[in-house]
């Protein structure tokens, strides 16, 4: 089972990076001038979208929930570049290049800890409801709020950085089965 969750985990990195790079092309790394609690509430704006299409079981706007739990995962991994290099001045500080290099370096780093978490919870993932993932976006993205609220200091939690690779891997997740429920 490990061995599938992998190869379907590729094929959503892959996926995923193809619409950061293309968005690239077309819009430059203007992203850069957010700050990473600006990309928290976009993250949150998308699961909050998410969450109210779960609930009410129709949407006005003709985007997919695919299209945004992509969203999701492609502005956690900005928010873990902007962590990393800071936020920019202006868009002329990243070649699409870069920022794809660094996009799969965050990409993998979260598969790994999936791949740790998934071993020690022997795929629990699998036996959840995709509205419970969303949920747990939304408490994830809470906690990034207060975090960022305290000057990201923490006493005894994990930091921002490991709250936002677990939002990307509960994404993929909730890509896995939105995939599985087609297929099936």
């Amino acid at each position: 089972m490990y061995n599938k969750t992998a190869s379907q985990y590729n094929d959503i990195i892959e996926k995923c990076k193809q619409i950061f790079v293309g968005k690239m092309q077309d819009y430059g790394s203007a992203w850069r001038v957010l700050r990473p609690s600006s990309l928290t509430d976009q993250i949150y704006i998308k699961a909050e979208r998410i969450k109210s299409y779960e609930e009410k079981g129709i949407q006005k706007i003709n985007e997919t929930i695919d299209d945004e739990y992509i969203g999701i995962i492609n502005y956690s991994i900005m928010a873990l570049i902007q962590l990393e290099l800071g936020t920019a001045a202006d868009d002329k500080d990243l070649s699409v290049e870069k920022a794809q290099e660094l996009y799969l370096k965050h990409f993998h780093d979260s598969k790994g800890l999936m791949e740790n978490k998934n071993h020690d919870y022997s795929e629990a993932w699998r036996n959840m409801r995709r509205e419970s993932l969303t949920d747990i976006i939304l408490m994830k993205l809470l906690r990034i709020k207060q975090i960022e609220n305290n000057q990201g200091e923490t006493k005894f939690s994990e930091g921002i950085d490991a709250n936002y690779r677990d939002i990307i891997n509960y994404a993929v997740f909730a890509l896995i089965k939105i995939e599985e429920e087609k297929n099936s």
